[in-house]
């Protein structure tokens, strides 16, 4: 690594690297481990390490974060890698990066950070979160007693505010039902889509659609949807 006519020299390049492992590491906590290797050596050696606990390595030590020991061909030694996926001997899940810092000529040397973050604790906690989360049926519609009853009472409002027939509805009369429907939480009760899509004559697809239109449009019936002269039965 030239600078004009000054050149880094290895233990200035160490200096920095070790700096700067041990200031990630102290960044990160505990869960982040830092290194810096000699990739000048084909085993690699560590040449100092923070928060080693979470590989288990310590100085001098030439296994990599995969718990083996082999030598890395040209381009291992000289690539840099960035955010990869890795798993320990003992399980844990690592996302690991190695950058390289690389003097040529007679005084070369080629030393290489390593950052290792064990997420594994917020896998677990990820896995957790999704189990509280989790719940079998929405409450209105399994403590309400007659939920068909409640969502034809819905239903019948909802055309009432439209004013026209079933048979009549045009696709805008449609999704304004569908809207005032969705305003109301009905899409919440057990098997509404089929019960509702009965009673306006059109398949469960349509529903389905006509609520994707809703969301896009934060809810809103698109300007562009236009009286059609007859309803939507696809």
């Amino acid at each position: 690594m030239n600078r004009g006519e000054q050149t880094v020299t290895r233990a200035e390049a160490f200096e920095f690297l070790d700096r700067t492992a041990r200031g990630i590491a102290e960044m990160f906590g505990s869960s982040c481990e830092t290194l810096v290797h000699d990739m000048g050596d084909p085993k690699h050696p560590i040449l100092s390490i923070y928060n080693g606990h979470v590989s288990g390595r310590s100085v001098g030590s030439t296994m990599d974060i995969l718990g083996t020991a082999k030598e890395l061909d040209n381009t291992g030694l000289t690539t840099d890698f960035v955010n990869l996926y890795a798993t320990t001997p003992s399980g844990q899940q690592i996302k690991s990066s190695t950058f390289h810092m690389i003097q040529e000529g007679k005084d070369g040397y080629n030393l290489a950070l390593g950052i290792n973050f064990d997420y594994t604790s917020l896998v677990y906690a990820n896995r957790i979160l999704v189990d509280l989360m989790n719940a079998e049926a929405d409450l209105q519609s399994v403590m309400w007693q007659g939920s068909d009853r409640r969502l034809s009472d819905m239903l019948d409002e909802c055309l009432s505010a439209v004013g026209k027939p079933v048979d009549a509805l045009s696709k805008k009369d449609r999704l304004k039902i569908i809207a005032l429907l969705d305003q109301k939480n009905a899409f919440s009760f057990r098997k509404s889509v089929p019960f509702v899509s009965k009673r306006l004559q059109v398949s469960r697809y349509t529903i389905y659609k006509y609520l994707g239109e809703l969301a896009e449009n934060g809810g809103t019936i698109p300007a562009a949807d236009s009286d059609e002269p007859a309803p939507d039965r696809t």
